[in-house]
Parts: structure tokens; C-alpha cells; sequence
């Protein structure tokens, strides 16, 4: 009788070890509590250096969502995306998606630095990529929610797969939903994760092909209204002006809503890889319609998103490091 008691516990401690929240470090899982007995203040110290940075300039905080994204659907959330070129590493900065247009390296950099003044090599640079992300979205009005932890850092970065697994704004939907699924993400996360959109800007060079030459014959997107594409054409010619940016969200451009989605249904979402939820796909297309009438849904939906995209993955345990500077492996 005894030992099938002792079986049982035995059992049972097994069975739910992966479930439990207590703070004890367990290799392999993410949770909240991480460091809360080797980093307490890990949390405070990254939301005040997110906020400065977004109260100085709030692009900056669709910056640091964006970085997290493009970090994630790479390798997994393992920060390589911060890696500067050296030795035998690419830098995922050169490739297509972050040419040009990935930044607030600079933001990571001064959390990193404070972060191992407070508690030396405690915390990973994916960790920081993924409370930034969250932190930029609640400094901007959107949801909160509480961030799985205990991420370590590559050895390494990955260009091929920077240029192949990141959704490109001329994708199909059908390519863009492929890419989500091959990293463990539905159709459910693909639009609310889209939905990250309702703040930031894009570059000319982006979205061009949509208000000159989207099918191949040398006319605009029927699926864009029309007075908003000849509004968009004063400022993204022809030819030039590349960089030229504009916001994803005219209407609120700089505060985390549903307006996105509200845009959507108004023929006016600036990237071809916006306007193909609604277009393409019965099943994103009533998502986009439930997000569009209900910003309490998608604040619910986008926080789980996150979370999910979040857990794309990580290297634990003993895998990886925890990187001295953000911008290159511990030598």
C-alpha cells in the first residue's frame, strides 16, 4: 500500500512539474516568476527605458514590437536577430525584412547595460526583446499581459532564414499563413498579430506595387479605395523615394486600437499583406469584421498571440547563453 502511494506522488509530480508556478528554476519551461529571486527589479528597469524612449519618440515603440516579431519568426525567440557580423556570423540586419528598416537596437542596448549593472549576467537579450514588446504595446493604450520567462541567447544568426520566414508585405495569404503555421501559429494569431499594425509606419518601397502595378498590368489595386491610393501616390512615386515612411493606421497612428481593422473594412489598409485578411480568406475575413467591432476581443486575442509567438522555441536550460552585450556572442 505504501508503495503505491509513493508511486502515485511519484506519479503525480511527474505528470504536473510542467504545470507548477513556483519559482523554482525548472529547465525547459518559461514562466513569469524567472527572476524573481535573480532579478527582481528586471521588469521596472525595462519599462522605464522603453518608456523614455517612446515618450522621445513614439515610432519607436512599433520599432521594438516589430523587432520581436522579426526576431521570433527566424530561429525562435533567442535574440539572434540583435547579432552584429562577425567571425563566421551574417547579421540578420542585412537581410531583406531588416534593411534599412529594423531599429531600436539602441533601446535594447541601454537595457541590456542597465540590466547588468543591476544584476550581471542574469538576463538573457530574448528576454528583454520579448518584455519590450509587451511594454510598447501598453505604453501605447494597448493590452498587458504576463510574460513567460527564461529565455537564453543564440550562438549564432540565421540570414537565409531571416529573408525566408519572415511574412513579406507582397506575400500571398496563403504564403503568410503557411509561414505562421510552420511556426506552430494559426490563423487566429495571424490576424491578431496583424493587428500589431494599428501603430508604426511603412516605407514606399513596401507597399509601391499596390498603387501602380499590383497584377502585372499597370494598374492600382482594385482592393484599395481609391481616393486613398491617389493620396498615397503624392508622396510614394514611381520611382524614388524608397524610404519615404507612412503611417499603417491613419486614424490613430500612434495609439495601440482596433482601428486597423476598422480601416481594413473601409478598403483603406496600406499593405497588400493587410488588405488580403479581409479579401482572401473567409475565416481571417470574419476575424478582421470581430476585431473591427470589438477592441476588447482583439486586446483579448492579441495578448494570447503574443504569449503564443512568444513561446516559438526558446533555447533553455543550458542551451545558448546569457550574451554579455546584446550585439555579439560571449567570447
Amino acid at each position: 500500500m505504501v508503495n503505491s502511494i509513493n508511486f502515485l506522488l511519484l506519479f503525480s509530480l511527474l505528470v504536473f512539474a510542467p504545470f507548477c508556478h513556483c519559482k523554482k528554476k525548472v529547465g525547459g519551461y518559461l514562466y513569469p516568476q524567472f527572476y524573481d529571486d535573480s532579478c527582481p527589479k528586471v521588469e521596472e528597469i525595462v519599462k522605464s527605458i522603453v518608456a523614455k524612449a517612446v515618450t522621445k519618440e513614439p515610432r519607436m515603440a512599433a520599432s521594438l514590437l516589430r523587432l520581436h516579431f522579426h526576431d521570433c519568426f527566424v530561429k525562435g525567440c533567442d535574440a539572434s536577430v540583435l547579432l552584429d557580423s562577425s567571425g563566421t556570423i551574417i547579421s540578420e540586419k542585412r537581410s531583406n525584412p531588416n534593411r534599412n528598416s529594423a531599429r531600436g537596437f539602441e533601446v535594447i542596448d541601454e537595457i541590456k547595460s542597465a540590466l547588468e549593472k543591476e544584476c550581471p549576467h542574469t538576463v538573457s537579450c530574448a528576454d528583454i526583446l520579448t518584455l519590450a514588446a509587451r511594454d510598447s504595446t501598453v505604453l501605447t493604450g494597448g493590452p498587458s499581459w504576463g510574460v513567460p520567462l527564461g529565455r537564453r541567447d543564440s550562438l549564432g544568426a540565421s540570414i537565409s532564414g531571416s529573408n525566408n520566414n519572415i511574412p513579406a508585405p507582397n506575400n500571398t495569404f496563403q504564403t503568410i499563413l503557411t509561414k505562421f503555421k510552420l511556426k506552430g501559429l494559426n490563423i487566429v494569431d495571424l490576424v491578431a498579430l496583424s493587428g500589431s499594425h494599428t501603430i508604426g509606419d511603412s516605407r514606399c518601397t513596401s507597399f509601391r506595387q499596390r498603387l501602380y502595378n499590383q497584377t502585372g498590368n499597370g494598374k492600382s489595386d482594385f482592393t484599395l479605395d481609391q481616393n486613398y491610393a491617389a493620396q498615397l501616390r503624392t508622396q510614394c512615386p514611381r520611382s524614388g523615394g524608397d524610404q519615404n515612411l507612412f503611417v499603417l493606421d491613419f486614424v490613430t497612428p500612434v495609439k495601440f486600437d482596433n482601428y486597423y481593422f476598422q480601416n481594413l473594412l473601409a478598403n483603406k489598409g496600406l499593405l497588400s499583406s493587410d488588405e488580403i485578411l479581409l479579401t482572401k480568406n473567409q475565416v481571417s475575413a470574419a476575424l478582421v469584421k470581430k476585431y473591427a467591432e470589438s477592441n476588447d476581443l482583439f486586446f483579448e486575442q492579441f495578448a494570447k498571440s503574443m504569449v503564443r509567438l512568444g513561446n516559438i522555441t526558446p533555447l533553455t536550460g543550458s542551451r545558448g547563453e546569457i550574451r554579455k552585450h546584446c550585439r555579439k556572442i560571449n567570447t
